[in-house]
């Protein structure tokens, strides 16, 4: 095909969602893949902490000061560990965190930002990753006004599926 011919992109608001786990690592790959093809394009990096398990936190650490910013600087952490140090220079990204029902807070983010894609992973391992990437991915794919990709994990790591 004659590279002259092929269609721009719709995808450029891409937003990667993450648990952090591994099938959140995972999909990772494709919204990197999918960002460094289209080099105007936004990559937005989403991490939802359930509401219920900040309320938990914050009550057993409430004589804690700044309990939202301790927060915020860990998860910042964790996201320039995992995903911010792969990221090529030059790129737009955006990481951000919400607090909140796990498919509605990013559904709600998604329409907010004008996402053109979303990006998750399926069957998380952790007690938040069976929630956000289960029963969630699908009210994800249901619901969202834009397209979605859902990465099995078995996918990813190239296991025939």
């Amino acid at each position: 095909m004659n590279p002259a011919a092929v269609p721009q992109s719709r995808f450029k608001r891409i937003l990667f969602c993450t648990d952090f786990s591994e099938s959140a690592d995972a999909a990772f790959d494709f919204a990197l893949d999918a960002a460094i093809r289209r080099p105007d394009s936004t990559l937005y990096l989403l991490h939802v902490i359930h509401e219920p398990d900040a309320q938990y936190w914050k009550s057993q650490l409430a004589e804690v000061e700044n309990i939202n910013a301790e927060a915020k600087k860990a998860i910042d952490a964790k996201v320039a560990a995992a995903y911010l140090s792969r990221i090529p220079k030059g790129m737009d990204v955006k990481a951000e965190f919400r607090i909140g029902p796990d498919a509605a807070t990013i559904l709600e983010f998604a329409k907010a930002a004008h996402v053109d894609v979303i990006i998750l992973g399926r069957h998380g391992h952790s007690s938040v990753g069976k929630a956000l990437f289960g029963s969630v991915a699908e009210k994800i794919v249901r619901k969202a006004e834009c397209a979605v990709l859902v990465v099995p994990l078995s996918y990813a790591k190239g296991a025939p599926g």
